[in-house]
């Protein structure tokens, strides 16, 4: 079996020295990767802008990218021969429309920047996406959780939604712990408690694991 999972964030630049990112560490996403490669599946682990080290295991190939367009085209390139995609990156939204290629100076009192909307990965293959494949993405929301995150399953073409609420104590970027629901596509909703990454890694590919027809 061959997975592909996005970890971390983007960052685009706003010129040599600056750019728009987020706090995304990308823990999650290699906790991922290392539980699907410990479950037997080779994996292509495609990070944004890391302090982790690649991953040692021997089934795991990373690729280090920078910005949103650079990890849409590594993705794009894998997607068609993974059975699994998991979309666990923080991808930016949105990007500025100009970087300068000198560095920005210090000039009046505002700036006003430009910003252009950024590829939507996880939706744009979505619309690629075979029968037998099985996609995962995750939805990390302040209000109106269930509803932002069943709105993004259907729009994105996913099986699985990994709910993380910023309400919830040691939950979401910059934790070691991760407190998530998943909500399916065909309307199962399963809560775990608050747990170490690297298991909450372990049950959402438990539960993967046991949709996908020949592992059942």
């Amino acid at each position: 079996m061959h997975v592909l999972v996005t970890a971390g964030p983007t960052y685009e630049p706003l010129d040599p020295v600056r750019f728009i990112g987020n706090h995304s560490t990308g823990k999650m996403g290699y906790a991922l990767a290392e539980a699907f490669a410990e479950a037997g599946a080779n994996v292509t682990l495609i990070s944004g802008p890391t302090n982790l080290p690649d991953p040692a295991a021997a089934r795991i190939r990373t690729q280090r990218v920078e910005t949103a367009d650079q990890m849409y085209a590594a993705a794009a390139a894998v997607a068609p021969v993974a059975d699994v995609w998991v979309f666990a990156a923080a991808v930016a939204d949105y990007k500025p429309a100009q970087a300068a290629t000198q560095k920005i100076k210090k000039d009046g009192d505002t700036l006003t920047l430009e910003l252009v909307k950024n590829v939507d990965i996880a939706a744009t293959l979505g619309r690629t996406k075979r029968p037998e494949q099985y996609s995962v993405g995750f939805a990390l929301e302040t209000n109106d959780e269930r509803a932002y995150a069943l709105d993004k399953l259907r729009r994105k073409n996913f099986d699985l939604v990994v709910l993380n609420s910023l309400r919830d104590a040691g939950a979401g970027f910059r934790h070691d712990t991760n407190q998530v629901t998943l909500l399916e596509a065909d309307g199962r909703v399963t809560t775990f408690e608050l747990k170490l990454k690297a298991e909450v890694a372990r049950d959402i590919v438990r539960t993967v694991l046991a949709r996908l027809p020949h592992h059942a």
